[in-house]
């Protein structure tokens, strides 16, 4: 059963929306992903947002770009966590997004990660299932981990070629 419900509103859309696919895949978590315009099929997107909890989603994570009503309309109905992801916008560069997403009235919380943030919405989403999972919250400090180790290893080829830690040079 799907814990994680991934929608966005075009298929353009879909770069973006991958991205917190594969960090759910990264961590075992199952999840569906689905094209649900809100303002063109309302009927279609009232009947996802009100069959998710059924479903077994933990998490929805709707991707928008434009007027980017559907995380906030996921929120209105879902009585569990929705993330809103902003998508970049060529008229204003995912800034109209991002407003929409994160200015709702109180009452009915978007969690919003940065314009084009799928990665993060993935890893957020998995935050909060660990909450209740002890095999996916060791999983999440692995990656972690991994996460310093990469930058360690880049810190470690700069100064391998001459670079000299800032706090070194006071």
């Amino acid at each position: 059963m799907a814990k994680v419900g991934i929608v966005m509103g075009s298929d353009s859309d879909l770069p973006i929306m991958q991205k917190a696919a594969a960090i759910l895949e990264r961590f075992g978590i199952e999840y569906e992903m689905t094209i649900i315009s809100a303002h063109r099929m309302p009927d279609v997107f009232f009947d996802y947002a009100k069959s998710a909890e059924e479903k077994g989603y933990e998490v929805i994570i709707a991707g928008a770009g434009g007027a980017a009503h559907l995380p906030g309309m996921c929120a209105a109905i879902f009585p569990l966590p929705v993330i809103g992801v902003p998508i970049h916008t060529k008229s204003l560069g995912g800034v109209d997004s991002l407003y929409s997403i994160v200015q709702m009235p109180s009452g009915i919380p978007v969690a919003t990660v940065a314009i084009d943030g799928g990665a993060n919405a993935g890893i957020l989403a998995a935050k909060i299932i660990a909450t209740h999972d002890a095999a996916l919250l060791a999983k999440i400090k692995e990656y972690k981990e991994e996460l310093k180790d990469g930058v360690m290893a880049k810190k470690e080829r700069l100064e391998s070629v001459g670079y000299k830690n800032y706090a070194d040079n006071k």
